[in-house]
């Protein structure tokens, strides 16, 4: 069964979602566990406390936050396992649509990646 890492950007310092979107969220979760989808995933604290290496020219330096240039930032995440890449759109775009109900004031960028098992490329 193909797995996949799914996560949710936005802009940061937008504030804590209504707890509606909690709410919702546990549930829709839940029920995933259940099914044996969701594997694991959980949300994120800001970038203030993040920490970068950045690898440049060969050179590795470490960049701790507040990044002022950060405009979008990844706000959670989960591995998520399903039989088929159409069962995993469908419920991605079902989880994005929670965000688009319950907090619709806010943009919110729902992304799905399938996590590769090897080096081929995909599609190979």
């Amino acid at each position: 069964m193909p797995r996949f890492m799914g996560f949710v950007r936005m802009e940061e310092g937008v504030g804590t979602p209504p707890q509606a979107l909690f709410d919702a969220m546990d549930d829709h979760i839940s029920e995933r566990v259940a099914k044996g989808v969701f594997l694991d995933g959980g949300g994120l604290y800001g970038t203030e406390d993040a920490v970068n290496f950045v690898v440049r020219q060969g050179e590795v330096s470490r960049v701790d936050g507040p990044y002022a240039e950060a405009k979008e930032v990844v706000g959670g995440w989960a591995i998520l396992q399903y039989d088929t890449v159409e069962d995993a759109v469908a419920d991605q775009r079902e989880f994005a649509e929670l965000h688009a109900k319950y907090w619709p004031e806010v943009t919110v960028i729902s992304t799905l990646r399938q996590i590769s098992t090897g080096p081929e490329a995909p599609g190979a």
